[in-house]
């Protein structure tokens, strides 16, 4: 749901399939959320949070790896970081017992989570990801991830990103 007044609520896009997908996600988990739709696409973390009036620490940055298993195999991750954080690949294959984690393709982006680079919610994903949060977002009230659009964002919290993804809680920097 949309803030009534809110200047930056210019452009309803929950019947984007984008974004709708993402909203029956969260009522699926009895959540409604406080939905932003931003006038400009939001493709980083800067953005999002000059957009928003918050920190970039303050949003949750949907970024999709590739982690690749010691058999060789791939598998598609999910990592929720703060925006303030540069994710260390190293760290995080070895918190997973991955061999590597490398940036996905966008093309490996779209196939796994269904949306475009800069749309990149948490939920919403054709099959479920593997998923880690950074711990970082547990210092705050209230965070925002996208909404399936470059246009869209949500509030949530940190527990609630453990609880929806079934996340593992890490340090990724």
């Amino acid at each position: 749901m949309t803030e009534p007044g809110d200047p930056v609520s210019e452009r309803d896009l929950s019947a984007h399939p984008s974004v709708a997908v993402v909203l029956e996600t969260l009522a699926a988990h009895h959540i409604r959320p406080v939905v932003r739709y931003l006038p400009d696409a939001v493709r980083t973390a800067r953005a999002a949070a000059d957009a928003l009036g918050v920190t970039p620490a303050e949003i949750a940055n949907s970024l999709v790896f590739a982690g690749r298993r010691h058999d060789g195999s791939t598998e598609p991750l999910l990592v929720l970081a703060s925006g303030g954080h540069r994710v260390d690949q190293d760290r995080i294959a070895g918190l997973l017992d991955l061999a590597s984690v490398d940036k996905a393709t966008p093309e490996e982006v779209r196939e796994w989570t269904g949306f475009a680079i800069g749309g990149v919610a948490p939920v919403g994903h054709p099959a479920p990801l593997r998923t880690v949060v950074d711990i970082t977002l547990g210092s705050f009230d209230h965070v925002w991830a996208a909404a399936g659009h470059s246009h869209s964002v949500f509030q949530t919290t940190y527990d609630e990103l453990l609880r929806i993804t079934s996340g593992k809680a890490v340090e990724v920097d």
